[in-house]
């Protein structure tokens, strides 16, 4: 027995040294094959070669590149041909010129040719590889080759090598054989035939008894063993073993991978009304017989978990989608489009978002009575198409007290109509428009009320078509969720309505309601909130003394209320600063000092915010001189806009923001041509998150560049081009154009500080007033004039300077050099003065004092009738 398994193991150690010589070599051959593939399809697919074979010296340019390749390549040739065979490139320069030994014809046709050939180098494997431009026309070819000698030489080097291995394996062969037979017959025990034949029946008992079906198919395709598992799972007749496999009436698909040899691993295989898990092994991969074995499993119950596991994960997913893609936005009909769009088409074939009046204007619905209507607007629906027969967008619907919408609304919890043929209680919004439902294909609903916070704001309804099965138990709480996603971000977007619609009626009634009556300037503005939230952006038109106007634009930083409140606060500082008459730096100085204690205010008190910035550009316009005043903090400058056209933006000094104190504001005049406008603007015109600021004011500069232009065609024409699409801040824009008084309305006279001079003014005066018409207002302008004149000449010093002006109003303006104002106050009976001023408080409308650089001026008004 030892001896014949000494010779069979001598037999396979030869056959194998032998196969592996035989493979070693075909290996080797292959190698150098792929080798020559390789250096030839990479040089004839490189950059520049076509346009080297087109070239008008291919040699020159190619042979220097081939050399190169051939060494990397490690191949012993590389040779560029032309279609006619004739070499560009070769390793013997000798060979250039000559015709390529070989077969180029499958190589013209554009297909990869391999063979043996005795060329210049001798024997050698070589491929030949087409090259073609970029319209796939063949321009050339690439032949690479290496020669047989050092294929074989290789061979015979690894010749020792095989032998002694085989020797090896022999050897211990050999010694493994005796081992074997020595430890089989130590482990048999001796054991005779009918104790082996005990041990197959014991062993063919357990196979039987499995709870997992064992096939064998043999080389021919025979069935040679099957268990009874196996028997049961594949339903095969009681004579299944010796017959073919593809004759036992199985499914087509089971039967060919029982007849093949295909591997598989835990392919599922529909058999009858069963799922089975099928492990497929070949039996001769290791030196078995030839045929196959397979395993089966039945995993009915265990696809049917696992559906079930993949639905749940698609609703886990579909939350997750929803709970990023809704909300994206404070908009409320935005947030129930975006409820729809990820419901459909995963969930819901269409889908209709239903929602309280009061919801769309930031406000709390009210509470719903069982049994009553439900009251409600179609804000959102979406579907595969859009000739369905459902609620249009913005229609107001009235739901029936019996529909399952309104017994969702008013009840807060959701309702399942699992077919909507059979039900009843929807049918009460209308036949006719049920009837059209039903037409469409809609064979089922789940409405949920959209509820968040104890508010009921609306409901979504999900109906499905004959495209998909109706809607069961299961899908009540995937419906609850989207919905209670959806219902926080509606109640989001409601309150933000609610405090936004707040803070913008808050805002316009800060600002200015209309325009004060003028004749100095026409003015026109223009004011656009931001999109989301309310500035601290405002202006005012303040009408001064003496037919002066006051122009006012300021920029609060940040949204909301309390940049809004802090607005307001500015504005009615500024109006009542203008009061004083004051000079625009020095109101600019009071104004910064009312920042700074609004600041402490808020540092002091926990939890309200600072003024995190202020600015304003204060001006005041004088018609008689044609003047402008102006002084800045931290606010843009202005833009001038002459008659003829001119657009400029005069400098003024930048004085530090509001609120930061420790530096003075310094005053600019400018001299203002009569037509002339003066453009006073905030940033949010001029400044965009997409562009920088002197790219707006150069677009600014070029839309006011148009002569003869009103202000309300220059506010059209500005925000027709500036604003941004997304507009992120508020917009004031205030455009004033200029007039100056004729010389006709004003009169002036010089006076000596004599009270003599007393008598001659007032009949200056008297022929002045008559000469305008004003003969009524004659008595009372010398009562007002002497009163004011005889006050200058007792208390001040130098000389007395007296002027009319006559506008909307008559205006009396007497000034002297002295800083002393004077007061009024209420002479008593004995008193012999004091009286004068509450004379002049009597008989004008207005009266009051402005201090000048040069001293003081009083005045008084009395209107023209």
């Amino acid at each position: 027995m030892f001896v014949l398994q000494l010779l069979i193991v001598l037999l396979l150690v030869v056959a194998a040294v032998a196969t592996l010589l035989l493979q070693a070599r075909s290996d080797r051959f292959q190698a150098a094959r792929d080798r020559t593939l390789a250096a030839a399809e990479a040089f004839a697919h490189g950059p520049g070669l076509v346009d080297a074979l087109r070239g008008p010296d291919p040699t020159a340019v190619l042979q220097p590149l081939t050399e190169a390749a051939r060494k990397k390549g490690q191949v012993d040739f590389i040779a560029v041909l032309n279609r006619q065979g004739i070499r560009y490139t070769h390793p013997l320069p000798a060979e250039i010129g000559k015709k390529f030994v070989g077969t180029i014809g499958p190589s013209l046709a554009g297909r990869t040719t391999t063979e043996s050939v005795h060329g210049p180098l001798g024997d050698e494997e070589q491929t030949v590889v087409p090259v073609t431009d970029a319209h796939g026309a063949v321009v050339g070819l690439v032949a690479s080759g290496i020669k047989v000698s050092r294929v074989s030489s290789a061979i015979d080097r690894q010749l020792p090598v095989l032998l002694g291995a085989g020797a090896a394996a022999l050897v211990l062969a050999t010694g493994g054989a005796a081992l074997v037979s020595r430890r089989l017959r130590r482990q048999t025990h001796g054991l005779g035939p009918a104790e082996m034949t005990r041990m197959y029946e014991h062993q063919d008992a357990v196979l039987h008894a499995v709870r997992e079906g064992v096939v064998i198919i043999g080389g021919d395709g025979r069935v040679l063993l099957a268990n009874d598992e196996a028997r049961r799972l594949l339903d095969l007749p009681p004579d299944a073993e010796g017959r073919r496999v593809t004759d036992l009436g199985l499914d087509a698909r089971a039967a060919g991978l029982l007849a093949s040899r295909r591997v598989a691993t835990d392919e599922v295989l529909p058999v009858g009304d069963r799922l089975l898990a099928v492990n497929h092994r070949p039996t001769d991969r290791r030196g078995g017989p030839p045929g196959s074995v397979a395993t089966l499993r039945d995993t009915t119950e265990l696809r049917a978990l696992a559906g079930k596991a993949e639905v749940a994960r698609g609703r886990l997913r579909l939350l997750y989608d929803a709970s990023v893609a809704i909300g994206t936005t404070l908009d409320v009909a935005r947030t129930a489009e975006e409820l729809t769009e990820v419901a459909t088409p995963r969930f819901a074939d269409y889908v209709s978002v239903d929602l309280a009046p009061a919801v769309l204007r930031g406000e709390e619905p009210p509470v719903a009575v069982r049994g009553s209507a439900a009251e409600v607007r179609r804000v959102a629906v979406r579907g595969a198409r859009d000739d369905h027969p459902l609620y249009p967008v913005g229609e107001p619907v009235t739901y029936a007290a019996p529909t399952p919408q309104a017994t969702g609304f008013i009840s807060g919890h959701p309702v399942l109509v699992p077919d909507l043929r059979t039900a009843v209680d929807w049918r009460t919004q209308g036949a006719a428009h049920a009837e059209r439902v039903l037409d469409y294909g809609f064979h089922s609903l789940i409405t949920v009320p959209l509820k968040a916070r104890g508010v009921l704001t609306g409901i979504v309804n999900f109906w499905r078509t004959e495209e998909s099965g109706p809607y069961e138990a299961d899908d009540l709480s995937l419906a609850e969720e989207l919905a209670a996603r959806a219902a926080v971000c509606i109640d989001n977007a409601r309150r933000y309505t609610r405090e936004h619609a707040l803070a913008v009626t808050l805002q316009h009634s800060l600002l200015p309601r209309g325009l004060p009556e003028q004749n100095a300037l026409d003015i026109a503005y223009r004011y656009l909130p931001a999109q989301s939230g309310v500035g601290g952006d405002w202006f005012d038109v303040i009408p001064l003394p003496g037919a002066r106007v006051a122009l006012v634009v300021g920029d609060v930083v940040g949204h909301g209320l309390h940049a809004a409140a802090t607005m307001g606060r500015l504005r009615t500082a500024v109006q009542n600063f203008s009061s004083l008459d004051l000079p625009p730096d020095e109101l600019l100085g009071h104004l910064d000092e009312l920042v700074g204690r609004i600041d402490q205010e808020a540092s002091a008190a926990e939890g309200e915010p600072v003024i995190a910035g202020a600015t304003c550009l204060y001006a005041i316009y004088d018609p008689v001189s044609g003047v402008c005043t102006l002084a800045r903090a931290g606010h843009h400058l202005p833009a001038l806009v002459h008659p003829d056209g001119t657009v400029r933006f005069p400098e003024l000094p930048a004085g530090p923001p509001l609120g930061l104190g420790g530096m003075p504001f310094e005053a600019t005049e400018l001299p203002l041509p009569e037509g002339s406008s003066l453009v006073l603007f905030t940033d949010g015109l001029i400044e965009d998150r997409r562009r920088d600021i002197d790219a707006g004011l150069e677009i600014l500069s070029r839309t006011l560049a148009a002569p003869g232009r009103s202000p309300h065609e220059i506010c059209e024409a500005v925000l027709d081009v500036l604003p941004p699409a997304e507009q992120s801040d508020d917009i004031a824009l205030l455009v004033a154009r200029t007039h100056v008084l004729a010389a006709g309305q004003v009169a002036e006279w010089e006076l000596p500080t004599d009270p003599a001079a007393v008598a001659g003014a007032r009949a200056d005066v008297s022929r002045q007033l008559t000469r305008w018409g004003l003969d009524d207002a004659v008595f009372t302008t010398e009562l007002i004039l002497s009163e004011l004149i005889t006050n200058a000449i007792r208390h001040a010093s130098g000389p007395v300077h007296v002027r009319l002006l006559r506008d909307r109003s008559l205006i009396c303006e007497v000034s002297d050099t002295s800083s002393t104002s004077p007061h009024l106050r209420y002479a008593a009976a004995e008193d012999e003065g004091g009286r004068g001023l509450f004379l002049v408080a009597q008989l004008a409308e207005r009266w009051g004092t402005r201090y000048t650089s040069e001293g003081k001026v009083i005045w008084a008004e009395q209107p023209l009738f």
